[in-house]
């Protein structure tokens, strides 16, 4: 179950993190991270550097490109590495952990469609002055996060409601020079639709190659022919994609999506596997681990039934 979290921490934590942006493919520090989240590792005990490195080597990862990211997530304050003997060890800070609730819920919750709309859009006005231009980049990334999307310059648009986490987005900014407004569109001739401000296209090929590349994973899995290492690694790109997805997707209203939107089919391929793998993926990590210097607690792999109650 996931930890209460203080919006202001959810949004504002991570902005002061200098994380890799989300790639095509899997770099190693995003990688990394998704591991710790998924089977919590680092955060009751230590996790030994040697057991994460031979964790990576399963996705193609050099020893030198492991212990680089490791290096470099301790460098962002998201590890806090630590020596006992001849061993090394990293434990996640509180940043860490607070970044990686808020990516699992985004992730674990996501269904790519907005149910019970009510019709009303929400519209983020703003103007940032020269002086203070280092803050657009923030701010529109921020709005992005919350599915906002720019329909003209300065004036963004969301089918959700305004909640806490908008209003911890647009912290730090004059608020003589924001405004926010939640209405209805007037119909009309030679007028631009707010849907306009999404380009749906590209996220539809992305949703195809989901369901291509994971129906072949599934069937394989329903026919038992998976083991554990290649469930730890099918498993785990698996949530990266999803996040991915999740992070590309505004999640616009059911009545807006364009017939046979494939989110509805991409999610339950999504709950299939995640919980499906699990136990495999689980003794795959369980093994890496199980070595001189390996922690004492169990590793836990998070099932998305449990996580969402």
């Amino acid at each position: 179950m996931f930890r209460q979290l203080d919006p202001s921490t959810s949004l504002l934590g991570a902005d002061l993190v200098d994380l890799p942006r989300l790639q095509a493919g899997f770099p190693p520090q995003h990688l990394l991270l998704t591991l710790l989240g998924d089977y919590g590792l680092g955060e009751d005990e230590p996790a030994p550097s040697a057991a994460l490195v031979e964790l990576l080597a399963d996705f193609g990862v050099t020893s030198v490109g492991a212990r680089a990211a490791l290096s470099r997530l301790a460098r962002r304050e998201l590890l806090v590495p630590s020596r006992a003997g001849r061993h090394t060890y990293y434990r996640m800070t509180a940043l860490c952990r607070s970044m990686l609730d808020v990516g699992r819920h985004r992730t674990l919750s996501f269904t790519g469609a907005l149910e019970g709309w009510d019709g009303r859009w929400t519209l983020v006005g703003f103007s940032v002055t020269e002086e203070h231009r280092a803050l657009r980049p923030l701010l529109r990334g921020r709005l992005r996060w919350l599915g906002f999307a720019p329909l003209y310059d300065g004036l963004w648009v969301s089918p959700h409601a305004p909640d806490e986490r908008l209003d911890a987005s647009l912290e730090g900014l004059d608020p003589l020079l924001i405004t926010v407004v939640r209405g209805e569109t007037i119909d009309g001739a030679r007028r631009r639709t707010p849907l306009a401000a999404w380009e749906l296209d590209p996220l539809r090929v992305e949703y195809d190659r989901f369901l291509v590349e994971y129906r072949a994973v599934a069937e394989r899995w329903r026919k038992d022919r998976i083991g554990p290492d290649e469930a730890l690694v099918e498993r785990t790109r698996l949530t990266y994609r999803w996040f991915a997805l999740s992070n590309a997707d505004p999640s616009l209203p059911v009545e807006l999506l364009p017939a046979r939107w494939p989110s509805g089919p991409a999610r339950a391929l999504f709950v299939e596997l995640f919980d499906g793998l699990a136990p495999l993926a689980e003794a795959r990590v369980t093994e890496r681990l199980a070595r001189p210097g390996g922690p004492a607690a169990p590793v836990r792999s998070v099932r998305l039934a449990d996580a969402l109650r």
